[in-house]
């Protein structure tokens, strides 16, 4: 038999690192899948450490009195679709410490070469605290976030109608959003709902219109001139139904989104310190958006609105992604990282082999990039950059740029309460103007050359 060398003998008597000690004495592991639970406890504080659970209720709850006879106080779970909701939310309510980890995470570390169970294998890492949490934001901010993405899908579903009245009408030749560029409108549904009402002048159909529609009545009505066949109009008619359903879905869950925003403890007095005035976007009384301003103003302590590219609606699907709690990132630039919006380097032996960003199924980055694409003429500092970006790499890299900029203007406004002051346009070119002035007057001084200021022509 070979004998180990002195070196590997020596390897072998050397204590565990100090960052392999265990750190969480007390852990539990989950396997989560769609109609059992895989649990594993530590092996002396049960004869059968591991444990497989139903997905009924009282199975949840038996999972969750067992863990406490077990003397676990953090659990740690994996799962790649919806199925450890239930089981979190119980388990939280018990007092226990949960943490939801990427599934890719797991399957990166190496060091599993025996046949145990994932729960196992999850247990043990954890123990030794070699997995990080997937963020989630508090519950109350849960609650509101659930109501956002119910709307988005609600919003999504009214789209689809939308496309079908478009199908219907081109079906009878009656090019209608040609002429008026939203069918969903005010003219718009009025036209539509007289015409299932079985009105077929296109004069009277026309007299319809708003003052809004730059279209005149003659125009419209040689649109509203076409094959009336019944098929069609049954069509129109049910993608008419399920538009104005989806649309009172969506007026429903603005009523549940308003009551969930007054119910946050305000952090600020609206009297003491009144919000700035409204964009000409936001000023429509009656638009249900608007009046949910101030409850978000409240609850968050500053006006998230007044950045440029950002509406109520916006700022509400950011805030309810991210929550209120900015010290869970570290810095401004940890959270530019997390949503995906900072290039991430790989490099080996000192060189960068790609400076791309990361691939991040986020909500609260893809809004940030929406708000950015709305600033390409937005007469601000943040619209300045964007073109300036714009010319030099190109609209994509721009929509990036502003994202991560309108991602740490979110971060210092929700960590430091300051309100949002916009410096415009032209300080932004004047600063600009300088820095490059400062730039070029080094490399001046570098070369031993002398900057001469051209005179204007006469």
């Amino acid at each position: 038999m070979k004998t180990p060398s002195r070196a590997k003998r020596k390897r072998q008597n050397q204590p565990a690192p100090e960052f392999l000690q265990k750190l969480n004495l007390n852990a539990a592991g989950i396997d989560i899948g769609a109609t059992e639970h895989y649990v594993c406890v530590p092996a002396d504080r049960d004869p059968k450490p591991v444990r497989v659970f139903a997905t009924f209720t009282a199975d949840l709850h038996a999972l969750a009195h067992w863990l406490k006879a077990c003397r676990v106080d953090t659990v740690v779970m994996e799962s790649t679709g919806v199925y450890w909701i239930p089981l979190f939310q119980i388990l939280e309510r018990a007092g226990l410490a949960v943490k939801l980890v990427n599934a890719r995470h797991v399957k990166n570390l190496p060091g599993r070469k025996t046949d145990m169970r994932d729960c196992q294998w999850l247990q043990q890492l954890h123990t030794y605290g070699l997995l990080t949490a997937s963020f989630r934001p508090s519950d109350d901010i849960c609650v509101l976030r659930s109501y956002l993405r119910l709307r988005d899908n609600h919003s999504r579903a009214a789209a689809r109608h939308v496309l079908h009245l478009q199908k219907a009408l081109q079906q009878m030749n009656l090019p209608l959003h040609h002429v008026i560029s939203d069918v969903t409108g005010v003219t718009g549904l009025a036209i539509l709902q007289a015409i299932l009402a079985g009105e077929r002048d296109p004069h009277k159909l026309a007299a319809l219109k708003q003052y809004q529609i730059k279209s005149s009545r003659d125009q419209i009505a040689k649109a509203l001139v076409g094959d009336w066949r019944p098929e069609h109009l049954f069509g129109l008619r049910q993608a008419l139904e399920g538009y104005e359903f989806y649309q009172s879905q969506i007026a429903a869950c603005d009523q549940a989104i308003e009551n969930v925003l007054a119910a946050f403890k305000p952090k600020v007095d609206p009297v003491q310190y009144p919000l700035a005035p409204a964009k000409p976007s936001q000023k429509k009384a009656s638009d249900p958006l608007a009046q949910m301003r101030s409850p978000l103003y409240q609850m968050c302590g500053v006006d998230l609105t007044v950045v440029p590219g950002l509406g109520v609606l916006s700022a509400q699907v950011i805030v309810s992604e991210i929550g209120l709690d900015m010290s869970k990132w570290k810095s401004e630039k940890h959270f530019a990282s997390w949503l995906g919006l900072c290039p991430e380097h790989r490099i080996t032996g000192g060189a960068i082999l790609k400076r791309h960003t990361r691939i991040v199924i986020n909500r609260a980055s893809i809004m940030l990039r929406r708000a950015a694409a709305t600033l390409h003429r937005s007469p601000t500092a943040l619209g300045a950059f964007f073109r300036r970006v714009s010319a030099r790499r190109g609209a994509a890299k721009a929509v990036t740029a502003t994202a991560h900029k309108l991602a740490k203007i979110i971060y210092r406004l929700l960590k430091f309460g300051q309100p949002y002051v916009e410096t415009g346009q032209e300080q932004y070119e004047e600063k600009y103007r300088a820095r490059l002035l400062k730039h070029l007057q080094k490399s001046a001084d570098t070369l031993r050359l002398q900057l001469v200021p051209k005179q204007p022509s006469t």
